[in-house]
């Protein structure tokens, strides 16, 4: 804090200031970062979704996969920065019948209602 005020992008939480509440450090020393994967191409009726679930849950990820309206699939998943690459990776290969054209990556906050990773 700078004359009592706290800075600007930073939240107060019951946990102390958090900036923006992006990541957060586990007990252990790591951290657990959150991050939404858009895919697009032929990831809807190709059983990509089943496919996300199951290569999250090997990699101990929270989070969920839900088709959106416009035929593009939403991953949003927390875990560790290596895990999440690993799963960025494994999401661009997709389940056989699957073609991958783009994945859109972004940052977003960790949301600790997710305790494991479901189909939404």
């Amino acid at each position: 804090m700078v004359d009592g005020r706290r800075p600007a992008g930073i939240k107060e939480t019951r946990e102390g200031l958090d900036p923006l509440r992006t990541s957060r450090l586990r007990d252990d020393g790591r951290m657990t970062l959150a991050k939404k994967y858009l895919i697009s191409g032929r990831v809807q009726g190709v059983g990509y979704r089943y496919f996300t679930e199951r290569v999250a849950r090997e990699l101990g990820l929270r989070g969920y996969v839900k088709n959106l309206w416009d035929g593009r699939v939403e991953v949003y998943a927390i875990g560790e920065a290596m895990l999440l690459e690993e799963l960025k990776r494994r999401l661009a290969q997709g389940p056989p019948a699957a073609r991958v054209a783009a994945i859109e990556e972004s940052d977003a906050t960790v949301d600790r209602r997710y305790t494991r990773f479901l189909i939404e």
